[in-house]
């Protein structure tokens, strides 16, 4: 027997880009966060070849999952369209010779940044979320070794603190996205910079949702039917973003989460966050045979 009967032959990368021993020690973390919903884990983020900060927690998650038969899609602000999103798509694409798609009920996998789609998610569905800080007691306890203990305490007394003085500071919960929420009654997580909007989506969803920060170096998990409810007081409720009344100005719908842009004479005008979700509305109106899902919120009003 030579060496060279024990070797494989050589390849210029492996499948999916990471190789094997990145993808099995993320599997293990993953299970491991699904097991302790909300717990963060920590992990040896590799490199890929984008800058930390721009997504690599969630193309790391996304590059370990998929297989050539999944189906990916990829959402920067809501929108399929963007210069991140596009870009990502077509690495995962290349690297792992998946299919794309930009209709959310044809995707197994979703690897979204700040937003949430509007249609309901299923069971069969993946949902990564990229996360640029994961710790929720950093705006309270700068010492990261403190905050650990904190977690390991279930000691968020602070977090309570800094919501009552926003309270007491301005009449309401200043808090907009990241909004700190408590997973499964135990651990309190921040669901990374989705709106106060999308926060809703998370508790008792159907599909599984991973949360990865590349740079910091943590994952984190929200298994299916599992309880997330935002951190707030009995007799001060959760509010999210007054966008009941919006339209959007290209697709006609209204009552979902809107960008709001700017205009020239001083004014705003609104087109749903949604990118395909508007687009969907667009051909539904022209008279096409669209395809929608139910979505979490209808006329702005959650109802899931």
């Amino acid at each position: 027997m030579s060496l060279t009967d024990l070797t494989n032959p050589w390849q210029a990368m492996s499948y999916g880009f990471l190789d094997g021993s990145a993808k099995r020690e993320l599997r293990r973390k993953m299970i491991k966060a699904v097991a302790v919903p909300g717990c963060q884990m920590p992990y040896a983020s590799r490199e890929v070849p984008m800058a930390r900060g721009w997504g690599t927690g969630g193309l790391q998650v996304s590059l370990t999952l998929v297989n050539p038969q999944t189906r990916v899609k990829v959402i920067d602000q809501g929108a399929d369209d963007s210069v991140n999103a596009a870009s990502i798509r077509r690495f995962i694409s290349r690297v792992a010779g998946t299919p794309t798609t930009l209709d959310t009920l044809e995707a197994d996998l979703i690897q979204s940044r700040h937003r949430i789609p509007e249609e309901i998610l299923r069971e069969d569905q993946i949902l990564v979320l990229q996360v640029p800080n994961p710790e929720p007691l950093r705006p309270v306890q700068p010492n990261m070794s403190i905050a650990r203990q904190m977690h390991a305490d279930a000691d968020y007394g602070r977090m309570w603190l800094q919501l009552y003085e926003q309270i007491v500071r301005s009449g309401r919960v200043m808090q907009g996205a990241s909004y700190p929420s408590m997973v499964n009654g135990r651990h309190v997580m921040t669901p990374s910079p989705i709106p106060r909007w999308d926060v809703p989506k998370l508790h008792m969803a159907k599909h599984l949702t991973i949360l990865s920060a590349g740079r910091e170096k943590r994952i984190f998990a929200v298994p299916p039917y599992t309880k997330v409810e935002p951190l707030v007081f009995s007799d001060v409720p959760y509010k999210v973003e007054e966008h009941r009344h919006l339209r959007c100005y290209r697709s006609g719908t209204k009552g979902y989460f809107m960008n709001e842009i700017p205009q020239d004479d001083g004014s705003s005008t609104y087109e749903v966050s949604d990118s395909e979700w508007g687009a969907k509305a667009i051909r539904a109106n022209d008279g096409e045979e669209i395809q929608r899902g139910e979505t979490w919120y209808k006329d702005g009003e959650f109802t899931s």
